[in-house]
């Protein structure tokens, strides 16, 4: 069988179990990167997937990178019916702090907002305060609709999920206004040139041409960091994880805790406060 047809066959198994357009594209990509690796055949032995795993380590790729390739393959096996070629994926103790160099601040994030307003990008401007003030995924972005803004709240369904948020009252004032002025009443609130509603790339794009005007480091502004502050600034006066993970659409309050991890540096001023040496 042609390894183009083994993609597809497996993207319409994907589809099928509804994943995400992302992790769709994302798993198609890893495993023709591993057909492509190993030359295995359509029924490839678990001795095959993890050679190649221990391959990618080898090659300097972080445990996570690793896994998530991994995750595509045993995935694959999983939809030709063959368990027993899967591979374990790479242990990896789980992390303590974040890494500072990549977590957006609550200065950085306004300081982008200040970038937005003084290039009078308005639609940018409203992006960023509507993921960071929901919390959502960019690729959630399409359920802030018209409606939803006159409700204060808008129906999320994600990953074969469904859920509620509340919007801000201030940010449905901003939104309407929004609306009014370009003749939205229905449907996205943003949306591209052409009417649809604005992709990942075109988002991530908008948020990439303001570091430079903000100095702020370009590594550290992408949609999900939104999303992260959103989560810390939430837990910072809330205290309440099974709330926020709620919030965020997590199934498991593990995942949840990697949102609302402190820095390495604010563990250190904690230490320093706790005065334990003579």
């Amino acid at each position: 069988m042609k390894l183009s047809t083994i993609i597809q066959t497996f993207e319409h198994w994907l589809t099928h179990r509804e994943y995400s357009p992302a992790t769709i594209q994302k798993y198609t990509k890893a495993l023709a990167r591993f057909f492509s690796d190993t030359g295995a055949g359509k029924r490839p032995d678990r001795e095959t997937v993890a050679a190649w795993r221990d391959s990618l380590t080898a090659k300097g790729y972080t445990p996570s990178t690793v896994n998530a390739l991994l995750a595509a393959v045993n995935d694959y096996q999983e939809s030709i019916d063959n368990p027993a070629g899967k591979a374990k994926p790479l242990k990896r103790q789980r992390k303590i702090f974040a890494d500072p160099g990549r977590e957006l601040s609550r200065a950085e994030y306004f300081r982008l907002l200040d970038a937005a307003r003084a290039t009078g990008n308005k639609r940018t401007q409203l992006l960023l305060e509507t993921i960071c003030s929901t919390g959502i995924r960019v690729s959630e972005l399409q359920f802030i609709t018209a409606e939803a803004v006159r409700r204060h709240k808008a129906s999320i369904r994600c990953k074969g999920k469904c859920r509620e948020i509340l919007l801000p009252a201030e940010l449905c004032h901003r939104l309407t206004r929004w609306c009014q002025k370009h003749h939205i009443h229905t449907g996205p609130v943003f949306l591209s040139r052409q009417g649809k509603p604005l992709c990942r790339v075109t988002v991530w794009k908008l948020l990439k041409a303001l570091c430079s005007r903000a100095n702020v480091a370009w590594k550290k502004v992408f949609p999900h960091n939104l999303r992260h502050l959103f989560a810390r600034t939430f837990y910072d006066l809330e205290k309440n994880i099974s709330k926020l993970a709620d919030l965020l659409g997590h199934s498991s309050i593990e995942t949840t805790r990697i949102y609302i991890m402190e820095s390495g540096a604010e563990h250190q001023r904690l230490l320093n406060k706790m005065h334990l040496l003579l």
